[in-house]
């Protein structure tokens, strides 16, 4: 795939300069935290020092007070509650947190997920008649119910109380819930608008907390849960979030719940230096496995269990979910590729598939993999309980969200936000739909948004890269969306001789870079830049994009530069 190069503004030798001598930092470390509106050296520690000090007051949040209260009342009174979640990674640790959290004070506690193929997503009526035969009087309802109007109202009548905690944005009507916890609401003053559901969850469990006086240390226990939802709901790795994140991350490398460390153990890695990115890549999948092949309420299970013997062994069936969900997004996947060039599809700004066999727990998946190869917004719908399910990925700049809620006439529902959205259609205005959304799309799409970026931190020189700079560069992590691992760009290197194609069908280019003006030379890898071989053989002068790594062979370890792409200089 070809990318377009982007530089970050950058600022002058007197503004680096100053904040270089105020933070004692490397020029590059500077214009980077100015970069990311850093200039203050408050600011500046508290972004490289993550502090829980720093996270915000949850009575903030509008409806925070009464929903405590309505919790608190219930736990004094005994009275049964259930804890409703999404099926997938981060609905599955939000009542993973709040049911840990909570069970240490009552032991009337019923965590339920929602069947994704029987009940679908969100609050289903079948839940709420689950809560009302075991005699629950309140439900709370996490990463779902911000447009849940009717299935509350069907719960009021039943003499059931909803607290809906939700991140996702409210339709024109608020459910009337005793409490609806949503920063995302147009009246919530809350500063910071970007938590996951999995982060509301928390911050009810933090109220609660300060309100009663309960123990701190097991409220922050919950944050490797936290910060898996963070990673795999790709919410912004800012502000509140990024202290969240930073601290559960060290949870996870230090010492991860039962769950956590089965499924760490089965990817095949040690807690230790574990990123967002494993926790995306390697862990979230195997959590979500459980919903998209079986059922969700095995990943709370997972996650809640204290035995890590126990948790292996359900981590095992969860394993198995992971490998059979991969086979099939495989499959899909090429079906789907197969069907945008049969159907003649290239040359739309938009891509929207439909096949009825196709596994609803995995079209969201594999409308990532056709971005990949598609750099357009994309839907892929399958058939399930008499409706088309739709999930939606978008690409970068391009609120789908948005574009969406100009299709409202043609679908029966939709939910989600700006970078993904599920839905529901009707099977035969398909047609309609799919060409309504490519007009929207190609009205509100710009042209450059239709092929992928390379946002480029700065520009270096090969001798720059040295353990100083690694040191001040390990402090950024966690990376994740506004907060991304920084990309340099280095002009005018050469290979020195010894490019190769590695992997299967030499998809993965393997090189060591020199720059000629220095002698410095670095390995580098570049997976899925097989085919750029030809372009940087016989002492052609190129241009590269990448990342900053560390490679360990035999307990020697030395920097390599992640390739992202190349270009010819």
């Amino acid at each position: 795939m070809n990318y377009r190069w982007r530089k970050l503004p950058q600022f002058t030798d007197d503004e680096v300069a100053t904040l270089a001598e105020r933070t004692n930092a490397p020029e590059v470390i500077s214009r980077m935290l100015l970069q990311r509106n850093l200039s203050d050296l408050k600011d500046a520690r508290s972004f490289l020092r993550p502090d829980l000090t720093d996270i915000h007051d949850p009575f903030l949040m509008k409806d925070m007070d009464v929903a405590v209260d309505r919790l608190s009342a219930a736990l004094e009174t005994g009275e049964k509650v259930m804890i409703y979640g999404d099926y997938d990674v981060d609905g599955t640790t939000s009542v993973a947190t709040v049911y840990t959290f909570l069970r240490k004070y009552s032991d009337q506690l019923h965590p339920y997920i929602p069947d994704r193929y029987k009940e679908g997503y969100g609050v289903s009526t079948k839940g709420i008649d689950v809560a009302h035969e075991l005699g629950c009087s309140l439900i709370i309802a996490l990463d779902c119910g911000i447009k849940a109007i009717d299935k509350v109202a069907y719960a009021r009548k039943k003499g059931i109380d909803f607290i809906i905690c939700d991140h996702h944005r409210p339709g024109p009507e608020i459910p009337d819930a005793v409490a609806v916890l949503d920063p995302k609401r147009s009246d919530c003053a809350y500063p910071y608008k970007e938590l996951c559901g999995c982060g509301v969850g928390f911050k009810f469990m933090q109220a609660l907390t300060q309100h009663q006086n309960l123990d701190r240390d097991h409220l922050f226990d919950l944050l490797d849960l936290v910060a898996v939802a963070i990673g795999a709901d790709i919410v912004p790795i800012t502000g509140e979030n990024r202290i969240l994140a930073f601290h559960g991350l060290r949870r996870i490398n230090q010492s991860p719940r039962a769950g956590l460390a089965a499924c760490i153990e089965l990817a095949g890695r040690k807690p230790g230096n574990l990123t967002i990115e494993d926790v995306v890549f390697q862990i979230a999948p195997r959590i979500n496995a459980a919903g998209r092949i079986e059922h969700g309420k095995i990943a709370v299970d997972l996650l809640s269990e204290a035995d890590f013997d126990r948790a292996f062994e359900v981590a095992g069936r969860v394993q198995k979910h992971n490998e059979d969900r991969r086979k099939l997004d495989r499959n899909i996947t090429r079906e789907a590729l197969h069907m945008i060039e049969s159907e003649g599809l290239l040359d739309r700004k938009s891509t929207v598939l439909f096949h009825e066999n196709w596994h609803k727990g995995v079209i969201g998946i594999v409308a990532s993999k056709l971005i990949e190869k598609h750099y357009r917004p994309t839907i892929v719908f399958t058939e399930s309980n008499g409706l088309l399910a739709g999930s939606a990925r978008s690409v970068a700049g391009f609120d789908i969200y948005n574009a969406l809620d100009e299709c409202t006439d043609v679908l029966e529902q939709f939910g989600g936000h700006a970078f993904a959205a599920g839905m529901t259609l009707q099977k035969e205005r398909f047609e309609e739909f799919r060409n309504k959304f490519e007009e929207v799309v190609s009205t509100q799409i710009e042209e450059h948004m239709l092929t992928p970026e390379i946002v480029v931190d700065q520009e270096i020189e090969l001798n720059q890269i040295n353990r100083e700079l690694w040191k001040w560069l390990s402090w950024f992590a966690p990376y994740g969306p506004g907060n991304q691992n920084p990309i340099f760009a280095t002009t005018n290197v050469i290979d020195s001789g010894y490019a190769k194609g590695v992997g299967a069908d030499s998809a993965h280019l393997k090189m060591r870079v020199v720059d000629p003006k220095t002698g410095v030379a670095m390995d580098a890898i570049g997976f899925g830049l097989g085919d750029k071989l030809a372009m940087v053989q016989n002492e052609q002068p190129i241009h590269i994009a990448y990342h900053i790594g560390i490679n360990e062979w035999r307990g020697e370890k030395k920097f390599q530069l992640m390739l992202k792409d190349i270009k010819p200089a």
